[in-house]
């Protein structure tokens, strides 16, 4: 098991990294806050489905054509978990090296919006936290699903 978590949570971590740092610096500049979301929303998505895929690797090549839900859905929190390490990293780099003044920027954004009270005061770290915490709970989501799908007694 910790083979293929290892390989498809690297695989994972690498797609997100590479994907939202092109998305952040690409797209910060070029699209809106929205539109540079739903791009956000879309990399973690990307870098996620390697969930399905490390399980079903796993059922087939190392268990035998066999898997629990409870492994299944471990394997896929595992794989999410590497994930959103990538898209973490990424998100600290950005907002901590590259873009500095992100946060500021966003408040004022918001602020021109009339959505003033939909601030709140990040950092670096509490991003790429929040980041982790995000990617990891759509990941257990994702691994449930996958799980569901793939389970074989």
């Amino acid at each position: 098991m910790k083979q293929t978590v290892l390989k498809y949570g690297l695989y994972g971590l690498i797609t997100g990294f590479i994907i939202f740092t092109i998305h952040l610096i690409v797209g910060i500049n070029t699209f809106d806050y929205a539109t540079n979301e739903v791009l956000g929303y879309v990399s973690i998505f990307l870098s996620l489905s390697f969930i399905y895929f490390g399980i079903k690797h796993y059922r087939d090549h190392v268990n035998s054509g066999v898997i629990s839900l409870g492994k299944a859905i471990l394997i896929g929190v595992l794989i999410s978990i590497l994930a959103g390490l990538g898209i973490a990293i990424a998100d600290f780099i950005y907002t901590k090296f590259i873009n500095p003044s992100f946060f500021s920027d966003y408040q004022k954004a918001l602020i021109e919006q009339g959505k003033a009270d939909e601030i709140l005061e990040m950092t670096s770290t509490t991003a790429a936290l929040f980041m982790l915490v995000l990617v990891t709970i759509i990941g257990f989501i994702i691994s449930l699903i996958s799980a569901l799908i793939l389970q074989r007694k």
